[in-house]
């Protein structure tokens, strides 16, 4: 856990950086923008299916389209973690090797390039992971409803798993050859990374310094000094 928290105050650092803040601006546009779409199409599609079969009175078709809306609302919120996870995957390369050069410049020198067909590949893997993921647990999440905190604590660490992985394959990327991470590793890159999706606001940049951990933690774990 500490090589972790090293990494994640690496990674904030690199929050000056005006290529890093650059992909930022970007991977928040276009997460933000994919959720806007997504909920619009959701809403009309709901909205003319609502007035199309009409057997609902008016009353009710306003009270259904309330309930449409907060569950766009819902639905968003419950999708941010693995929307901006699979857009931070197709800037991925470019943060790395951003990160790479300041700090690690002779992995830098031997690392390969991700073309857009492997950061779209990754993209799609991540996010398909994310969600079935969180599908597979869905039946254990309801019955944890009960309990109050039950659910959220097995969503922390269900989403700690999967982003770990997501992380290291974002990374490993661009070095083939390296060793996969230990579990001791992959296991707090992945909670620190979840945790950050949880507090508002700094969920918008929790991709990106997940992102940038992991990529400190990948070099920090060969004894490579900051640079």
């Amino acid at each position: 856990m500490t090589r972790a928290l090293h990494a994640f105050l690496l990674a904030l650092r690199d929050l000056g950086s005006p290529r890093v803040l650059a992909i930022l601006a970007q991977s928040v546009a276009l997460t933000l923008l994919l959720l806007a779409l997504a909920g619009a199409a959701i809403f009309f599609a709901a909205r003319w299916a609502i007035d199309h079969w009409g057997w609902l009175d008016a009353a009710m078709r306003d009270m259904a389209g309330i309930l449409v809306i907060l569950g766009v609302i819902a639905g968003s919120w419950l999708l941010f973690r693995a929307v901006a996870i699979a857009v931070i995957g197709l800037f991925a390369d470019g943060l790395v090797a951003d990160i790479e050069r300041r700090h690690y410049p002779a992995a830098a020198a031997r690392a390969v390039d991700v073309g857009w067909g492997q950061s779209v590949r990754l993209a799609l893997a991540s996010l398909g992971r994310l969600i079935g993921g969180n599908l597979l647990a869905l039946p254990l999440y309801v019955l944890l409803l009960v309990t109050g905190i039950g659910t959220p604590i097995l969503a922390l660490l269900v989403n700690a798993l999967l982003l770990g992985r997501d992380l290291e394959a974002m990374v490993l990327a661009r070095h083939p050859g390296r060793a996969r991470f230990t579990r001791s590793a992959r296991w707090p890159l992945g909670l620190l990374s979840a945790a950050s999706f949880v507090v508002p606001i700094a969920n918008l940049l929790a991709p990106l310094l997940g992102t940038a951990m992991a990529v400190h933690m990948l070099h920090l774990g060969n004894g490579n000094p900051e640079r």
